[in-house]
């Protein structure tokens, strides 16, 4: 079971700063951290301040995560480090490459919260939360009878305005003392403590089944705070933050001004203390600008005084004038420097400046004079720019004076305070000031005195639009100079400094205020907090959750932002962010509200246990109204009540609401001033009564109900969300179970406006609702009643009495009041749809239905769920036993997959379009999108993969599965019209779908996917399981890497291959459907899909061979390597292997290289097959026993393999010559004729192997011309001829093994006979191999001294220490190109390399050569390198027309694979330090292929991409040689 285990995996990539993005996950869940592409084979340590298990968590330390390597291979594909989540809270990660950070980011780990005797889980999405203002609760021993109302409605948590002692103002955040329980609750006869609430809060979780959380305030305290007097450093004052002293002499002009008016000072300048009228705010504005800051000359804080400077100036001359003169730095120009004391006129300049800027001619006194007046020129300049910018703060200022005298006096939303008293000034008071009155001149005198302006401290307050993150009371804000702060007057904001050691005391008392909170509640409300210090809050949520590790944490956020949200979710671990319905200001906003803040879309697919971390939003407490916010009621209507809680309640997250709202009071409960108490609950209360209430009182009996419902949807996993905007009012909004399929549908008509005044049409739209109606789960109406209409209460907060709802719990159908009657229509064979018709879906109503699936649907799902449980656990919930199913689901799948060959699984997962049309079929369309990439498995899965993480359900796959079942039908006919256990995996697939059909569509998708999941990740193990070792026991990579081996490897309906010798053990055979004869079937490997698949196109010998090691050696396949070996070898003819096979009889032999690649495969087999050297002896049917014989039967002529070997390397020293057979256009309608002439031999001097044209091209690098346009039509655009670099390292490799099994007797030859001018002439193996290892390194290394002897055209040479390309070209230059061929001869023949030599190569090489995937295929250098291939392009460039330049510069992959061989061999003999290096660029590049293995949809690595490794249109999206080249690294690793 440890392996459905929840596991994410965060992917590291190099510089992703990841701490705005939000990663949510829950305790018992394991993170894997994994090296991204960027940073494989760097050395990456992670640290994270995630504790040790056991260990306290201490935010600052950081410890380093271990790497597992599961497969404990070289490549970092699977390497990861992790942490299992066993505690809550926000924990911080980052890594560093060779001690530098390169990324971070935070993991926010959700709490697990109980309640009950019993401990059970309260999930996250269960929370209903009812907010109370603490003060109006009354005394402590009335508490339980006003807190029953939220346990009676069905809330399941409270939360509390903050309990402590309040400030004069009475507001429930301005808070006097922070460690006191507020006395208001204690009686004459009882004081109560916090050890009585922990009481109460203990009771309440415990037999009540709710939870409570209580407000942390940490930005400010009550101005009256006494501890604030003995600690005015804990405030921003005028001694600690003297920036704010000009501020501060503002706010006490105001101040005064405010005084005059109240008292009619100001009536004859048009300022009576009643404002009423613009005309009386433009007084204001008026008397500011003339009366207030000309009096109080604020700009003087900011300047210098001109005499005094000019004064000190002088003096400095006069002394100056006696030293040198110093001369002007222009950068440093003459500027202000702040007084850090803020006096007036206290600035200055720095005088070394304003000495080296104003230099006198002479030192004469007239000099002198002219020198200072610059000076206070200059000055005078400063100060008037100090005056322009104070001007522009006034201004501002001005501005939001008015601003506010408008919203307090004239605004019809605002408070209309009416005329201007001291109690009621013109503007809220910034600063405290605890002294009698006096002038504002000898106010002004205390600012310097320490002992008096350190109680001058600022309040605290919001301002509009500012940056969260910045502190608004620091130095460089000037809210308070430009009163843009939004004040509260009763508050003093608090200064922490960065550490605790700035204000110790301060520091201290909230931390003890903090654990007091989380002592005795379960969770926290984090007031105001996107204003609050980071890191003071980080610094109290740790010392809270040391106290209570599963500690909630909630706060509400005005950033405006999610990326700022994020930060604060992620640096304070808040557990969910409020969000209100109120912001909607519509019903179609707030359904879509619903759908932004919990769930996934209904029918989403089934997520793997292990997947990557995605970013997550902030969960959700999704509020209808919060307590600091506008009533409803005055907003939209009383009637709105009802469906807007219910909307609110059906979303998938945490629900909440405020005490008040259920009552319908019809006001806003102020903070600040409401006194009156809570209703009490009386189950027997009369509707009249004001002071109590029960189910009958406003919407509490609904409320009670959707709590209810709310808490069982998150309790049994009804995650999946759809909302439907029905009409402009109603939303219907369904929440479902994706395990049992059940739903619950609410039909809310909303009622934003009051519909006794405003228009509602009478006809409802008829609703559809799929599925079967269980039961109405509820219906009520919000219903006008028989009472005395509102009056407000003196001492209780009473709600309207004369509206309430009429509602109905648990009925059928047929007994609702709402639906006027439901039928029920057929949508699909199996699907039903209810269509209701409403009579009193009036507005202000809700009805709920709980709806099933049909109940054949039901039966069918169970069915699927059951079979699927052998797959993954997670559909044991909703799975049904099955007994009278079909005989072969009663089987194991695994059984039946384990009956599977290789070459079998190629037609159950791959085969491409043109591998399909041979047997008759195709692959998959779907309409209006395009075709599958394969008729196999992989090419669902492939689309499936990109849309299952995303739950892309309107996808045109998904649609295709939602309207019929063409593709279902698709996928198992196309097996079962296969025989064997090909079929057998058909018929299973076809009795799972019979099921599948007779489920609703819309769940169609989700299941097709989980049924071909668990049947494609069975047949691969099962392909892996008949792999080799390496494979098996191999990393992911090279798992899916080695899947190409069953990719490229399989039997069509005509055998590709010639037919082997019938006396050869161990061929498969099958039996021929229209003969019905037995006919040999081997497996044939396809040389790259989709262009290299099919027909006579199918197999080449340069390509099967290049690719054979790494698809089938390295994999295990060594009998199919074994077949194709021979297979090839009996088509031998002139010597040579075929280049286009042709099944042998169409075989072209106008290649110079398959043979040496044939033999490099044969030597490969040798070393690693076990007891591989019998391959020698096996026979091989010649089909060509001489060059001009007709073809041959199999079985003919069998000669043994080392014969055959034999032949090949006589043919090539004795010389090769002939014209190929049928030439002209009907083989080649591009060639030349010349270019149909084939030579190939062996030089006597120099042992190397030589051959070709320029009208040929015998390597790999085979493009001919095709353009008549740019004339280069049957020119190779790359002849290679004369002896071409790997050819003789492969020939070097050839002979030298050869050497060596003559010398272990298991090759009988050790010379070849040869004729030379009618003689005969034996030249030895080691006479061969000495030639070529004298001659290699002289004749191809381009020496770094220009004057080397060896060198025969110098004049060619343009890139020194690199090696030939090739030698004894036709055109000369051509040898001295830069291509990646020369490392496939250090792979093969390292011998033939000096090793200094060699890395010198290799590196120039990587320079110039080396790119995203492959390498370019020529030096970006050359004057005819171009990196771009496009094989339909025909213009008049010669070099590109047609596609020319093939081999001229795109990158092709399977040579990087040869180039990172031979830079690890030899690596490892250039020291410690190139062995490092090296082995990181080999794991970077390689992940480059993983990536691009992952993500393409043919499951493949392409045959080349365009430069720096864009995508390339022409070349084939996945070859053999590709993956094999990579898979050979890898081995190699």
């Amino acid at each position: 079971m440890g392996h459905f285990k929840q596991v994410r995996i965060l992917l590291l990539n190099d510089m992703e700063k990841l701490e705005k993005t939000l990663f949510r996950l829950e305790q018992g869940f394991e993170l894997q951290f994994r090296l991204g592409p960027t940073l494989q084979g760097k050395t990456v340590t992670v640290y994270t301040n995630y504790p040790h298990p056991g260990e306290e968590f201490s935010r600052k330390n950081f410890r380093p995560l271990a790497w597992e390597n599961p497969t404990e291979r070289e490549d970092d594909s699977d390497k990861y480090c992790r942490l299992n989540l066993q505690k809550a809270g926000s924990f911080q990660y980052y890594f560093t490459q060779e001690n530098e950070r390169r990324g971070g980011g935070y993991i926010v780990v959700d709490p697990v919260l109980h309640v009950g005797a019993d401990n059970q889980v309260l999930h996250l999405d269960c929370v209903t939360l009812q907010t109370f203002l603490a003060k109006c609760l009354g005394p402590f021993d009335e508490w339980e009878s006003r807190l029953r109302v939220a346990k009676e409605s069905g809330y399941n948590m409270i939360h509390f305005t903050p309990l402590q002692t309040l400030g004069l103002s009475r507001s429930c955040y301005s808070l006097a003392n922070q460690l006191e329980l507020n006395p208001d609750f204690s009686t004459p006869n009882k004081q109560y403590t916090w050890s009585d609430v922990g009481q109460l809060v203990e009771k309440m979780k415990k037999e009540w089944n709710v939870l409570c959380i209580t407000d942390v305030v940490y930005n400010h305290t009550a101005a009256n705070s006494k501890w604030i007097q003995e600690h005015p450093e804990s405030a921003y004052n005028l001694v600690n933050s003297p920036h704010l002293k000009p501020a501060w002499v503002l706010d006490r002009a105001l101040w005064h001004l405010s005084c005059d008016v109240s008292e009619g000072k100001y009536k004859e300048k048009g300022l009576p203390a009643l404002i009423e009228n613009d005309q009386q705010m433009n007084c204001i504005r008026k008397i500011v600008w003339e009366d207030i800051y000309p009096k109080i000359q604020l700009w003087e804080f900011f300047q210098v005084d001109v005499n005094k400077a000019v004064q000190q100036f002088r003096a400095l001359l006069i002394q100056e004038n006696r030293k040198t003169v110093r001369k002007s730095d222009p950068k440093q120009l003459l500027k202000i420097i702040q007084d850090p004391e803020y006096k007036r006129l206290g600035c200055t300049v720095d005088m070394n400046i304003a000495l080296s800027t104003f230099i006198p001619h002479n030192s004469g006194p007239a000099a002198i004079d002219e020198c200072c007046n610059w000076f206070r020129k200059r000055i005078e300049e400063l100060n008037a720019e100090r005056l322009r910018q104070m001007n522009y703060h006034q201004e501002q200022a001005v501005n939001c004076i008015l601003g506010n005298v408008f919203y307090e006096r004239l605004a019809g939303h605002g408070p209309k305070l009416g005329p201007v008293t001291r109690k009621h000034p013109l503007v809220t008071r910034y600063f405290t000031f605890p002294f009698g009155e006096m002038t504002l001149a000898e106010e002004e005198t205390f600012i310097n005195r320490p002992d008096k302006s350190c109680f001058f401290m600022a309040h605290n307050g919001w301002v509009m639009g500012d940056d969260p993150l910045r502190n608004f009371a620091e130095p460089g804000s000037e809210v308070y100079l430009r009163r843009e702060l939004i004040c509260w007057g009763d508050s003093v904001k608090l200064r922490y400094g960065n550490k605790p050691e700035d204000c110790p005391y301060l520091w201290a008392h909230m931390k003890k205020y903090t654990e007091i909170i989380a002592t005795y509640f379960q969770g926290i409300r984090l007031d105001n907090c996107h204003s609050t210090p980071l890191h003071v809050a980080e610094e109290m949520l740790a010392a809270a959750r040391s106290v209570r590790p599963n500690l909630y944490v909630i706060a509400e956020l005005f950033t405006g932002s999610e990326y700022l949200d994020n930060v604060f979710v992620n640096r304070l671990g808040i557990t969910s962010l409020i969000r209100e319905a109120m912001s909607a200001y519509n019903s179609h906003e707030e359904g879509r509200l619903v759908y932004r803040y919990g769930g996934e879309p209904v029918g989403s697919f089934v997520q793997p246990c292990l997947r990557p971390l995605v970013p997550a939003i902030a969960h959700a407490l999704f509020m209808d109204i919060t307590h600091d916010n506008e009533c409803p009621i005055v907003h939209r209507s009383a009637y709105d009540a009802l469906p807007s809680s219910t909307i609110v309640s059906m979303a998938s997250c945490a629900s909440g609401s405020t005490r008040g709202y259920d009552e319908l009071v019809p006001h806003q409960i102020s903070v600040v001033s409401e006194e009156r108490f809570y209703t009490k609950w009386n189950p027997d209360a009369s509707p009249s009564n004001a002071s109590e209430v029960n189910l009958q009182s406003g919407i509490i009996a609904a409320r009670r109900a959707i709590n209810k419902l709310h808490q069982e949807l998150g309790a049994k996993g009804f995650i999946q969300v759809y909302v439907d905007q029905v009409d402009e009012d109603i939303v219907a909004v369904t929440r479902h179970s994706p395990s049992i399929h059940q739903s619950v549908v609410a039909v809310s008509r909303t009622a934003f406006r009051n519909p006794k005044t405003s228009f509602y049409s009478k006809e409802v739209p008829q609703m559809c609702i799929p599925g079967k109606i269980e039961e109405v789960v509820l219906e009520a109406r919000t219903v006008e009643r028989n009472t005395n209409p509102y009056r407000k209460d003196e001492n209780s907060i009473n709600g309207i009495p004369n509206i309430t709802v009429e509602i109905k719990e648990h009925l059928q159908l047929n007994e609702s009041k709402i639906v006027k009657q439901a039928g029920i229509a057929k949508k699909g064979p199996n699907e039903y749809v209810q269509e209701i018709e409403f009579e009193n879906l009036t507005p202000g109503s809700v009805i709920i239905f709980r709806v099933s699936l049909d109940p054949h649907a039901q039966v069918a799902v169970g069915v699927l769920r059951s079979h699927l449980t052998q797959f993954n656990p997670h559909f044991k919930t909703g799975s049904l036993p099955v007994d009278n199913a079909d005989p072969i689901l009663k089987i194991p799948f695994v059984s039946i997959a384990s009956k599977l060959t290789l070459a079998d699984l190629n037609q159950l997962l791959y085969r491409c379009e043109s591998e399909e049309q041979e047997d008759g079929g195709g692959c998959y369309n779907i309409p209006n999108w395009s075709s599958l990439k394969y008729a196999g498995l992989q090419g669902l899965m492939s689309v499936l993969a990109e849309i299952r993480p995303k739950n892309d359900l309107g996808h045109p796959f998904c649609n295709n599965l939602r309207s019929g079942d063409w593709m279902i039908d698709y996928v198992s006919n196309r097996l079962i019209s296969r025989s064997g256990a090909i079929a057998e995996v058909g018929k299973w697939l076809q009795a799972m779908f019979f099921y599948l059909k007779q489920i609703p569509r819309y769940l169609i998708p989700c299941y097709f996917d989980a049924i071909l999941i668990g049947a494609y990740t069975t047949l691969l193990d099962v392909a892996w399981n008949q792999m080799s070792s390496f494979v098996q026991n191999g990393s992911t990579f090279v798992k899916h890497l080695s899947l190409g081996s069953v990719q490229m490897c399989g039997i069509g309906k005509f055998p590709s291959l010639p037919l082997l010798s019938p006396s050869l053990p161990d061929v498969p055979y099958r039996l021929n459907e229209v003969t019905r004869e037995k006919e040999q079937c081997c497996v044939s490997l396809a040389a790259g899909l989709p262009h290299f698949s099919s027909g006579i196109f199918r197999c080449w010998g340069r390509d099967t061979f290049i690719a054979l090691r790494g698809i089938l050696l390295i994999t295990g396949r060594y009998l199919e390597a074994r077949n194709i070996i021979l297979a090839f070898s009996g088509t031998l003819r002139h010597g040579l292997i075929p280049n286009l096979l042709g099944e042998g009889t169409h075989a072209r032999f106008n290649c110079r290289d398959a043979v040496w690649w044939w033999l490099q495969c044969i030597q490969d087999y040798c070393k690693l097959v076990p007891n591989g050297t019998d391959i020698l002896k096996c026979p091989v049917s010649r089909m060509y026993p001489t060059d001009d014989s007709s073809p041959l039967p199999a079985g003919t002529l069998d000669q043994p393999l080392y014969e055959v070997i034999q032949e090949v390397m006589q043919r090539h020293l004795q010389g090769i010559q002939f014209r190929e057979r049928n030439a002209g256009p009907q083989i080649d309608r591009n060639m030349k004729d010349e270019g149909f002439n084939i030579t190939a031999g062996v030089d006597d001097q120099t042992g190397f192997v030589f051959g070709g044209n320029r009208f040929n091209c015998g390597t790999w690098m085979d493009k001919m011309g095709e353009s008549d346009r740019a004339r280069n039509r049957g020119i190779p655009a790359t002849p290679r001829d004369g002896s071409a670099v790997e050819i003789v390292g492969l020939s070097k490799s050839a002979i030298r093994w050869l050497l060596e099994l003559s010398k272990r007797n298991l090759f009988p030859y050790h010379e070849v006979t040869v004729k030379r001018n009618g003689k005969n002439v034996k030249i030895s193996y080691e006479e061969w191999n000495r030639k070529i290892q004298d001659h290699f390194e002289k004749l191809f290394h381009v020496s770094e001294d220009p004057s080397d002897p060896n060198e025969k055209r110098p004049d060619l040479v343009h890139k020194r220490g690199i090696y030939k390309d090739s030698y004894g070209a036709s055109s000369p230059w051509c040898d001295y190109q830069l291509r990646p061929n020369f490392p496939i001869a250090m792979v093969v023949a390292p011998e033939l390399f000096t090793p200094k030599k060699a890395w010198k190569a290799l590196e120039i090489a990587e320079k110039k050569l080396l790119g995203t995937l492959g390498m370019k295929t020529l030096d970006p250098d050359d004057m005819v390198y171009c990196g771009v291939y496009d094989n339909s392009l025909d213009n008049d460039n010669y070099n590109i027309a047609r596609g020319f330049n093939y081999h001229q510069g795109p990158e092709w992959l399977w040579p990087i694979g040869y180039f990172l061989r031979a830079k690890l061999y030899f690596s490892k003999l250039m020291g410690q330090e190139a062995y490092f290096q090296t082995m990181f660029l080999v794991k970077n590049v390689l992940s480059r292929h993983y990536v691009h293995l992952e993500r393409s949809p043919w499951k493949g690595l392409p045959e080349l991409t365009n430069e720096n490794g864009q995508y390339c249109s022409f070349s084939c999206e996945t070859q053999a040689w590709s993956i094999a080249a990579i898979l050979e690294i890898l081995f190699d690793l």
